[in-house]
Order: C-alpha cells, then structure tokens, then sequence
C-alpha cells in the first residue's frame, strides 16, 4: 500500500513540475516574445476611429478629371482625457494660438448642446495645414486626449463649371437628424452642384477601428486583432455628360457678359455645356483657412456670382417663344403650315392698341414669319388659340395652351438631376383671373397678346429654353436634360438612371416641326441671325429680342446644328445686351461650331474676337461689328434685319 502511495506522489509531482514548465514557458512567450501582452497591459482605454472612406470623383464625358481629393487634417479632442498638469503653453505653440483660444475651443455647453459631450471626441481646430500636422505628430502622445483625424476634402485640376460642380460644406445640425446616422458632427457633405445631387453615390460608406489607447493616450495596437474593424467603401465616381473643353470655351465666350448658356444633346438629353455668368473658380471653395473670406466675397459681389442663372434665372423668352406659337397653332388647327397673314408694320389690338412690327416680306407661312420674326403673325395665330372656342371663351382655349406648353417641359419641373430648378412662369386661366377679376371687367385674348411674342408674364429658364430647341432638332420628343452620362463602382460602369434614357413626346405632329425646322433654317441662313450663319454647318435657330424697361434690352437665341442630324442645341441668354442677334446668336454659332469642327474657321476669327472682347459690363460697352471689318471700307452703319441700324 505505501509502495503505491509512493508512485502516486511521485506522479502528481511529475505533473505539477511539467504544469509549471508549461505556465514559466507561457509566461516567457507572452512576455518576452509575444508583444500583444505587453499592448495589453499597457492599455487602459479603447476608442472607435472612423475612417472615412475616398469620396467618388467626377470625371467629363471624355474623362477628364474634374474633381479630385485631397486630404485634410481635424484635431480633435476628448475632454475628460486632457491631463490637468498638460503643457499647454508648448501645445498653443504648436497650433500657433494663444490661451485664450485654446480655452474658448474646449468650452463648449456640454450640459443643454446634443452635439458634446465630454467623453466623445469633437473638433478642436479643423483644417489644419499638412506642415502644422506633420510638426503636431512628432509630440501629440504629450497631449493625451487630442488626436487627429484625417480626412478627404475636393481639389480642382480645372478652373472652370463652379456653378455644375458646386461644393462641399460640414454638415449642419439638421443634416445630421435627417440622415438616420449617416452623418456625425464635423462631416462634409454636398452643398450645392452635382455635390450635392449625387451625394449618396458619392460619398461612400465609412469603416472604423477600435485602437487600444495607453495612459499617455498613444495607440498601442488594435482591439482583438481588428476583428472587429469595417473597411471604408469609397463613392461611386460620376461620368457627367459635361464637355469641360466647350465648358472653358463657353466661359471664355461670356467673360465680362452677364447671362447663361445651356447646351444639350438632342438625341440623349445629355447636357454638354451649362455656365453661368459671372462665373469664380471652383478652386475659391476649397475646404481651407481662406475659404470663409473668398465665400464672403463672393457673396458681396453685386453681380451675383454664386447665382446659377443657367437654371435659376427665369427670363421672358422673346421672340423664341415664336417656335412653339407657331407649333401649337398648327396643332390646334387654327393655322396651317401654309397659313400666311399680312403685315403692314403693325398690328393693331382693340382698335386703338397699336403694336410695332419691323418692315419685312409678306409672312406668307410658317416658316417665312420665322424666318423674319413677324410679330403681327404671332400675335394673331395667339388669339386664333385662345378664342378658339370664342372670344367669351378665353380660359378654355388659354388652357389648351398651357398643357401644351407643359408637354414640353414649361411651366414645371422637368426633373433634371441638379438642385435648384425653377419651374419659369406659365400663366394659366387662374393666374390671369386673379390679376383681372371679373368684377373688374376680367380678361380675353386682347388682354394677354404679348405672350404670343414670349413677353408679359411668361418666363422660362435657360434650361428650358435649350430642351425646348432641342426638342425642336428631335422633331417632337426630348430627353429629360441630365448631368449624369453614367457611374463607375468598384471598375465597373454603370448607366445612368433609367428616367434619364425614356423618351418624351411631346403630342405635337412630327409633320409640323419641318415647317418650323425650315422657318429656323431661314433664319440663320438669311434672316434675323444671317450674321451667326457658318458657311459649310447647316444651322437653325431663332434670335429674340426681349423688351428691359430698366435698360438695354436683353438678347437671346436658341438652335441647333447640324439641321438633318443635329449634334447639339442651345440656349443663350445676354443680359442688357441689345437684339438677339448682337451677341446671343453670335456667341450660340460659335459655341456650336466649336463642338462640331472643333475649332473655330478662319473667316470667323475676327467675330470670335470681338464677342470674347465684348465687355457689357462697362457703362459704355465697346459695341460689336455687324458684318466682318475686313469688308467695310468705311464707317457706313449695317441694317440688321431684326434689330434695326447698329452701329459698326
């Protein structure tokens, strides 16, 4: 029995003895070799980093890049980690601030203000300089409680399309709540432009890290071997429909104008150009210490820059507006495409109202009474659609109209994928019946007769305009205009969206659009905008002139070219610039001969020039030549044939 008692022992022993070899080698490993244990136990606190993922870029439809990213460094702040006895003296140095500033910083009402709290990090100074950045790391492990994180804010490799791109801003408060958690305090969002329409494709998923922090609050390593860590997913990156090379041209066509240009591809609805002037450098709102001061400056500036007039802006269309008269007209039967009306000069209204028209051919049909811009016809095919019904029937036949119009996109929204748009101004029955009450005598189609030339109330944005002509080149269909021409997410290319690719009729018969096509032909080739024609592109398009009681009158143009397979509509509108064809229509065939050929011919240099040296922003702007100088042998004045007699 002792025997066995003996054996036991000496087995228990030989057990303990290898548990504790087997404890001692453990221990050395963890110690010695293993440097987890060490993180470990020098680790007091953990804390989540995100880490903010790359936001998409923008690209034109030829891939050029238009915004790109660039990092940007927040020092930010957990208050209850700060150490009492911190040099603070050494840490102001470093930021290049005083006491005072470092104590307004962290005193923030942590008690009634949702957005802080004393154990979660907030920004201490946002956009710090990659050189103050770089000399804050080498000693920020002595300033427990501060880190930085480091983010992507936008660049701009090209100086051009402000207004189409837009901004980036940090969220407000209210974003916050809408956002289900999408944003916290201290993110950036998009504030206006494509930035903002595409915000959601673009600003990707953010992923985050848990980091163990020691007592100094340095990182000493990742929580349970980043198990639990989210990998950031970058934006989409946006392919827009933008040509950023015509974009430049455009901007440089209306430098020192104030208006807007659109530009559109018929067959597509994509948009090619779409500037504002004034216009700024999309580099002014880079997210830095300037950025407030260059904002302010802007926003100052009595011209408006930061105003989008390309779809803001709502304007009467003039004698544009004509086109789609005649188109409706047609529609409704009150005229034919052969109707033609006199035109003695004048057009006379209720006996004694006496409206002016210029000398021209006898406006025998459609397309001579655009080719002339003949007001007397569209006066009159107005009042066939409005009385349609009767004279006493106003309200039914302005109605008809305005569905009409509608179809094409006016008077509404077209749901073009850009923040801000302007529905215009279509004034319908109930419009007018409350600006002339019946009580009061009311209103018929005498009352309203200047719509049919496109002035009194009516108003459309230059987006408008352009799907208008470009619903012209498609003989009766549109695409919604649009910005996206497609995305790209994780190397693969996808569509846009598919509203964006379904066609719009507008319920006007193709058949009468040849007549109007043919009328707008006239118009560039021999008559209201000859001094726009290009001798080898077939152009078509219509000048107007829109009447300014604050000043010069304002000058607008919309077409589209090729005629037979047009590649590109447009509208332009120049602000207190005289008739339509002073520097709408001449900076429209530019603009289109520029995207067809490329560049500009040789025999139109001189009026390319003269339109880029044009500045109507001088009380006595330098006036532009009516025919090519090289062919004036003196100061004799040119006849234009809708504006009258301008100045050579």
């Amino acid at each position: 029995m002792g025997e066995q008692f003996k054996d036991r022992q000496y087995t228990i022993l030989l057990v303990i003895g290898i548990a504790a070899l087997i404890l001692v080698a453990r221990a050395f490993h963890l110690q010695i070799l293993d440097n987890d244990f060490k993180i470990k136990a020098d680790a007091v606190a953990m804390s989540k980093v995100t880490v903010y993922p790359a936001r998409g870029l923008i690209f034109d439809r030829n891939g050029e890049l238009l915004i790109n990213n660039a990092p940007v460094y927040d020092l930010l702040v957990t208050y209850n980690q700060i150490k009492p006895d911190m040099d603070t003296a050494k840490f102001c140095a470093l930021l290049g601030i005083d006491k005072a500033s470092f104590k307004e910083r962290l005193d923030k009402d942590f008690k009634r203000d949702v957005r802080f709290a004393k154990h979660k990090p907030f920004v201490f100074m946002n956009k710090i300089t990659p050189e103050m950045y770089a000399r804050l790391q080498e000693s920020l492990y002595q300033f427990p409680g501060f880190f930085v994180l480091v983010r992507n804010v936008r660049s701009y490799p090209v100086k051009h399309a402000a207004h189409l791109l837009g901004y980036i801003t940090e969220v407000t408060e209210n974003d916050i709540k809408k956002s289900g958690g999408a944003y916290v305090m201290g993110d950036y969002i998009g504030a206006s432009g494509l930035e903002l329409s595409y915000e959601n494709e673009l600003r990707g998923v953010k992923g985050c890290r848990y980091v163990l922090k020691d007592n100094l609050g340095r990182d000493v390593g990742s929580f349970q071997n980043g198990k639990r860590d989210t990998i950031p997913q970058s934006g989409m990156d946006l392919i827009s429909s933008i040509d950023i090379d015509l974009q430049a041209y455009v901007e440089e066509l209306m430098q020192n104008k104030v208006g807007a240009v659109v530009a559109i591809e018929p067959e597509t609805g994509e948009i090619l150009a779409f500037a504002s002037s004034p216009t700024y450098d999309p580099n002014l709102m880079v997210i830095d210490q300037n950025r407030g001061q260059a904002y302010m400056k802007l926003q100052n500036d009595t011209l408006k820059p930061l105003f989008n007039r390309a779809i803001m802006a709502e304007y009467p269309p003039g004698s544009t507006f004509k086109s789609l008269v005649g188109l409706i007209g047609m529609q409704e039967k009150v005229i034919s495409p052969e109707t033609g009306f006199p035109c003695p000069g004048y057009y006379v209204v209720g006996g004694s109202d006496v409206r002016k028209c210029r000398g021209h051919s006898h406006p025998s049909n459609v397309a001579i009474a655009l080719q002339w811009s003949c007001n007397s016809y569209f006066f009159r095919t107005f009042r066939e659609i409005v009385d349609k019904y009767g004279f006493y029937k106003s309200e039914q036949g302005l109605d008809t109209f305005v569905k009409h119009l509608s179809a094409f996109g006016l008077g509404r929204k077209m749901g073009v994928d850009f923040p801000g748009e302007k529905t215009g101004n279509v004034p319908t029955p109930a419009y007018y019946n409350k600006m002339y009450p019946k009580e009061r005598g009311g209103w018929r189609s005498p009352t309203i007769i200047s719509l049919g030339i496109g002035q009194g109330e009516m108003l459309l944005t230059t987006l408008q305009m352009a799907n208008v002509a470009a619903t012209i080149a498609n003989e009766g269909h549109y695409f919604i205009p649009h910005f996206a021409k497609g995305f790209i997410k994780n190397g693969e290319k996808l569509p846009a969206p598919e509203k964006f690719r379904k066609r719009i009729n507008t319920g006007i018969t193709p058949f009468y659009f040849l007549s109007v096509k043919d009328g707008l032909r006239r118009v560039v080739e021999a008559g209201t905008a000859s001094s726009a024609n290009v001798y080898d592109i077939p152009m078509a398009g219509k000048t107007g002139t829109v009447q300014n009681p604050h000043g010069e009158d304002h000058s607008t143009f919309i077409g589209f070219a090729p005629v037979d397979k047009p590649k590109i509509a447009i509208a332009v509108y120049v602000e207190n610039s005289g008739g339509g064809s002073k520097y709408a229509a001449p900076i429209a065939s530019l603009i289109m001969e520029k995207y067809i050929r490329g560049e500009i011919s040789e025999p139109r240099k001189w009026k390319e020039q003269q339109i880029k040296e044009a500045n109507l922003l001088d009380p006595r702007p330098k006036r532009i030549f009516a025919t090519n100088p090289a062919a004036a042998a003196d100061n004799t004045p040119v006849e234009d044939p809708e504006e009258g007699t301008i100045n050579q």
